[in-house]
């Protein structure tokens, strides 16, 4: 589907508002997309909006819906994204938006009613270039809950405020993103070779421009996580290989938090080919690892069921061992 022109944006109650442009990558979103876009169009923002849906080759219903999307409202624009990967889809939007602020929606992302007002409001008054929010995962079945659980809490994630929530002021990234139009013209939008973490790799450029990145704890979108174990372990595999690409990007980004999964991996490895070998004292690697997940999911899985709690150490071994790996095995053409 090729790009539709632009339409002219309809009265709005308020014209000094600034306007909104939504940027919106989709590849196979066909359970979510028009809940996602409908929450846009229902904002309480009285200024003009409008949504940018990148369409990506689907194999689902996905391009079906947003042509009655856009068919049924004029603010709903469509570009093609062939290659199907986020980052382009991103750039292609971006050069079809008409306003000074940009907001990153995933397909899948449903944004509360106020989002919008916020981001506009929290980037007047704090002089930022991208202001988000927190990444509030929640699940419905056990094993959905439980990786919701662990992605909610420092022993799953570490401590970045946007998943566990902080005090507002200058943050290293987001969750999402509400940009100035002119601050991703000053970094040159998206990276295309980054098929994740571009949105992290982003913000450092930004920040290293002389801008600031703040995150807000008014800004939240529930996120809905895998809710299967396999699922989960490539979906961190792949992040962890993405993060050690960015790393050898920019290599004063590492830190002992992205070192934690890959030396814990190879701790639990190393003492479990040592003991097995016959150096039994090699066990309390593995074992003081074993130790600290069923205590953390003790401590971290407070008020959940007693399914959710009993899945809590598996997944947390999932998510650290996958990602651990990730990085150790990322091939270095890898973006």
């Amino acid at each position: 589907m090729e790009a539709t022109p632009a339409p002219s944006p309809s009265p709005q109650p308020d014209a000094g508002l600034p306007g909104i442009s939504v940027i919106m990558p989709v590849l196979n979103e066909e359970r979510h997309l028009k809940a996602a876009v409908t929450a846009v169009l229902e904002q309480d923002y009285p200024g003009p909006v409008e949504v940018i849906v990148a369409l990506g080759p689907s194999s689902d219903g996905t391009d079906r819906i947003t042509a009655e999307l856009t068919a049924a409202d004029p603010r709903v624009r469509t570009v093609r994204n062939p290659e199907g990967t986020t980052p382009r889809g991103l750039n292609r939007a971006l050069k079809e938006t008409s306003y000074d602020i940009v907001v990153r929606v995933d397909g899948h992302a449903v944004l509360p009613s106020g989002y919008l007002s916020t981001a506009a409001r929290v980037l007047e008054e704090t002089g930022a270039d991208n202001v988000g929010g927190i990444m509030a995962a929640e699940g419905t079945t056990p094993v959905e809950k439980a990786v919701a659980c662990a992605m909610n809490s420092w022993l799953g994630v570490g401590g970045a405020r946007f998943h566990l929530g902080g005090t507002p002021g200058p943050a290293e990234t987001v969750y999402l993103g509400s940009f100035r139009r002119s601050a991703l013209d000053r970094v040159g939008g998206f990276d295309e070779d980054l098929a994740r973490a571009q949105d992290w790799e982003l913000n450092l450029r930004i920040r290293r421009s002389g801008g600031t990145v703040w995150f807000t704890p008014d800004m939240r979108v529930s996120y809905r996580p895998r809710g299967d174990i396999r699922g989960l372990a490539k979906q961190f595999f792949r992040t962890g290989q993405w993060r050690r690409a960015v790393v050898r990007r920019h290599a004063k980004t590492l830190s002992l938090r992205y070192l934690a999964p890959p030396l814990a991996l190879a701790g639990i490895a190393g003492g479990l080919v040592t003991g097995a070998a016959g150096f039994v004292p090699a066990f309390a690697l593995p074992g003081g690892y074993a130790v600290l997940i069923v205590a953390g999911s003790v401590v971290t899985g407070r008020g959940e069921s007693p399914g959710t709690r009993a899945l809590l150490p598996l997944v947390y071994a999932v998510m650290h061992t996958a990602w651990g790996a990730g990085f150790i095995f990322s091939p270095r053409r890898l973006g």
